[in-house]
């Protein structure tokens, strides 16, 4: 599809390599972190691990302004809800009870990827809001145009969820854990912010593991090879089989993302006497201060061993290179006890049908009260002693 808006052009890419890696690049200097980089979204496609028959289409949205690139947005269409972390399962159920298709829809998405962050990607000295309002109008019409039942844009910036309300997309809360650095200068000192209960709980966990024989090996991306991947990609394979389920990412993706971006990634490594028993993975962004956990497995169980590899080892790297937050990830009450806050972030969700968006409208209404009490009743348990972050 492309449309002209005057002097705007609207296309859709449905294969990333239709551009180059500074054209695209060149849209994101503005903190909008490594998951919308080239080389991270280009690598899921040649890899296979989206497009395909994956049940994602790529169908990225770009905008030019006299045939200049000033605008993106990572866009595919969905044959399923699998790998976005934002659940409307029942929205499609109830669709189709009503005879309607409810896939594909379109999603504003980050593949298997719950991190909050920019997802209309705009050059620099362009006025965003009238780029943000461009590419909203486009990813609308491409919904009426090709009879999409939706679209969804998950975990965007403030900003865009504004422009996004503003013509016609429906807020949506959900719930993340992150951890903040209060200008810790060791474990120590961030144990000691935590409660008794909470910091004696720790410590014993700790020691559960180091009585193990179990010793830790933080691996720079730069310093990884390929046997730390596939050491890697066989933990992280056999968390999914633990759960009767196959992983979204294949090895070759991994290999090739640690040779196009090594300088966001950090292996966390577990041994024992010398052979390693699990892993995990932290994606680094040095410039905003920020890690994300984003994989962990093992390849033999030790008690409390998730908690340190993932956890507890990370936020000690997070300590030492001075990083503000660690974000860890969809979901998981149990973090809170590891030092995590509730975090509320929100997506946006565009529904064609009329009668449809205004049942959704309603359900989004009464769900935001639950997450809102949820999250108060969180809070009554805060892990710290006292909080001097806006959580």
């Amino acid at each position: 599809m492309t449309s002209d808006s005057g002097q705007y052009q609207l296309e859709i890419l449905d294969q990333l390599s239709s551009l180059s890696a500074s054209e695209w690049n060149a849209l994101t200097g503005q903190d909008t972190g490594p998951f919308t980089k080239y080389e991270f979204l280009s690598t899921l496609e040649e890899t296979g691990c989206v497009g395909g028959n994956t049940g994602w289409q790529t169908a990225h949205l770009v905008l030019r302004h006299h045939g200049r690139l000033v605008a993106a947005m990572p866009l595919y269409l969905k044959q399923h809800s699998y790998g976005e972390f934002v659940f409307d399962w029942s929205w499609a159920q109830a669709y189709e009870q009503y005879g309607m298709q409810y896939f594909p829809k379109a999603l504003c998405a980050i593949p298997f990827t719950p991190v909050p962050g920019t997802r209309i990607l705009t050059a620099a000295g362009e006025d965003n809001e009238v780029l943000h309002q461009k590419i909203i109008e486009g990813l609308k019409a491409l919904v009426i145009h090709n009879e999409l039942s939706s679209a969804h844009v998950l975990f965007a910036t403030e900003a865009e969820l504004q422009a996004l309300q503003q013509q016609g997309f429906m807020l949506r809360d959900s719930v993340q854990f992150h951890w903040h650095n209060q200008e810790f200068k060791n474990f120590e000192e961030f144990l000691a912010a935590l409660t008794m209960k909470r910091r004696k709980n720790i410590r014993r966990e700790r020691e559960l593991v180091a009585k193990e024989g179990i010793s830790f090996r933080h691996i720079p991306g730069r310093s990884s090879t390929d046997q730390d991947w596939e050491f890697f990609y066989s933990c992280y394979e056999n968390t999914y089989l633990d759960h009767q389920s196959s992983p979204y990412l294949n090895e070759a993706f991994f290999k090739l993302w640690a040779e196009r971006m090594p300088e966001n990634l950090h292996l966390i490594l577990a041994q024992r006497e010398g052979r390693p028993i699990a892993a995990s993975l932290l994606v680094v962004d040095k410039e905003a201060s920020k890690a994300f956990g984003r994989y962990w497995g093992a390849v033999e169980h030790v008690q409390n061993l998730h908690f340190e590899t993932a956890y507890y080892q990370a936020i000690e790297y997070c300590i030492t290179e001075g990083i503000q937050i660690f974000e860890g990830g969809a979901q998981g009450e149990h973090k809170m006890a590891r030092g995590f806050l509730p975090t509320t972030i929100q997506s946006a969700h565009y529904i064609a049908d009329p009668k449809f968006a205004q049942a959704v409208k309603h359900f989004l209404q009464r769900e935001q009260q639950g997450i809102g009490a949820y999250v108060d009743e969180l809070n009554e348990h805060n892990p710290l002693k006292s909080t001097k972050v806006e959580a």
